[in-house]
């Protein structure tokens, strides 16, 4: 009789180790090799370091948030349009993606995408340069460093350290955009890149948000169909491949959100692939050996062909004319501005009205950087929700 139960047996965290030295390439980040933890941990017997911060990244109270944080449209706006947790999710499709065809480390990569926008204050991009030009006079708002930030101090997973206690490649790596002149003591030397898996998660970025600001865009009526086919050689090309493929549905069927989908998911594909294929000879020129080659190598190494690269550009310098400059989102920039300054100035002026935490925050970093911290940390309708309280006008 042959026996019965489980053919295989538990893959700990050093058979995963073992898998990542086999399959991944030799440039590719490993989790043996991770320059630790600043506060030391004992390891996992399951789940590498690598996974283990993109556990406590996916169970942070930050990264829970993000669903009611604008991506471009403001949450209530509608059921359907791209919230910061949704973009988060889709960037971490399209990196996995190409970190799995390119043989790096797609669980530092997960990691990295799941984390990259976590701080973001409310209302987008249009709340962050609000936050800036608050705090211009004490040391400005930058969302990478809002991200470290959260990481490294904000959350509260442990009474024995502050923050998520993530590994250095987690931590530098969402430093990427850093200038050298804010760059951390702690992480000195600046490379002169980020590892191969935060290029890859800033490509994926770019990529997810051309293709839902797309989508997004056209269902909410700021542009039509036909004037991104004007405007983008990438759109046509697509559009031609779904024409080829089902012969006569864009023009014969009256679901829009469908065909919209079907365009924008044939360019997203089409723009992966590109990635991944330039992405591999630019590696197979440069030859790196190892991650430290590649973080000293004198340029980025994942990036679009030269083909595809200036059809990408035209694609964004549309978005740029015929969305993010839309008068709409104009207004929303004003909106933002005029919720976030009401706030700052109430807290400043009376710190009781923020949380117990944050106004024990205050007396060690200070009123302004607490109240900053305070403002990035809340979703939309919680800033709107205070700042109807605090006797601003309702939303």
């Amino acid at each position: 009789m042959e026996p019965t139960g489980p053919r295989f047996g538990l893959v700990d965290r050093r058979a995963k180790e073992a898998r990542e030295a086999r399959d991944l390439a030799p440039y590719a980040e490993q989790a043996a090799a991770s320059r630790g933890r600043r506060h030391p941990e004992a390891e996992d017997d399951f789940r590498t370091c690598f996974e283990r911060d993109r556990d406590r990244i996916v169970h942070s109270t930050a990264f829970r948030r993000l669903m009611y944080k604008t991506q471009v449209f403001l949450n209530r706006e509608g059921d359907h349009n791209r919230t910061r947790l949704s973009h988060s999710l889709e960037v971490g499709q399209v990196a996995r993606s190409l970190s799995d065809a390119l043989a790096l480390n797609g669980t530092l990569v997960e990691a990295l995408a799941l984390a990259h926008d976590i701080g973001h204050p409310p209302f987008g991009h249009r709340g962050e340069a609000a936050l800036d030009e608050l705090m211009r006079a004490h040391g400005g708002f930058r969302h990478n460093a809002q991200v470290l930030r959260v990481v490294d101090i904000l959350e509260r997973r442990s009474p024995e350290y502050r923050g998520l206690n993530l590994t250095r490649e987690v931590r530098e790596s969402l430093l990427k955009h850093e200038s050298r002149e804010d760059w951390p003591a702690e992480f000195a030397p600046r490379p002169r890149h980020p590892c191969l898996e935060a290029q890859v998660v800033d490509l994926a970025d770019s990529t997810a948000y051309d293709m839902h600001d797309l989508e997004d865009g056209i269902l909410a009526r700021m542009f039509p169909m036909e004037a991104v086919a004007e405007g983008s050689e990438l759109w046509r090309r697509a559009a031609a491949e779904v024409e080829a493929r089902h012969p006569g549905f864009l023009s014969s069927s009256a679901d829009e959100k469908l065909r919209v989908k079907r365009v924008a998911n044939q360019l997203l594909g089409a723009t992966i692939r590109d990635l991944a294929e330039a992405t591999r000879a630019r590696l197979e020129e440069a030859g790196p050996g190892s991650p430290a080659e590649v973080r000293a190598h004198p340029r980025g190494l994942v990036g679009h062909s030269a083909q595809i690269g200036p059809l990408v550009a035209e694609l964004q310098a549309f978005l740029w004319a015929r969305f993010y400059r839309h008068p709409h989102l104009l207004e929303l920039s004003e909106y933002a501005r005029t919720v976030l300054s009401r706030l700052f100035d109430a807290y400043r002026e009376d710190p009781r009205q923020m949380s117990p935490w944050y106004q024990a925050w205050a007396d060690e970093v200070g009123i302004e950087r607490a109240v900053c911290d305070y403002l990035a940390g809340m979703t939309d309708r919680f800033a709107e929700a205070e700042h109807a309280r605090l006797g601003g006008r309702p939303a």
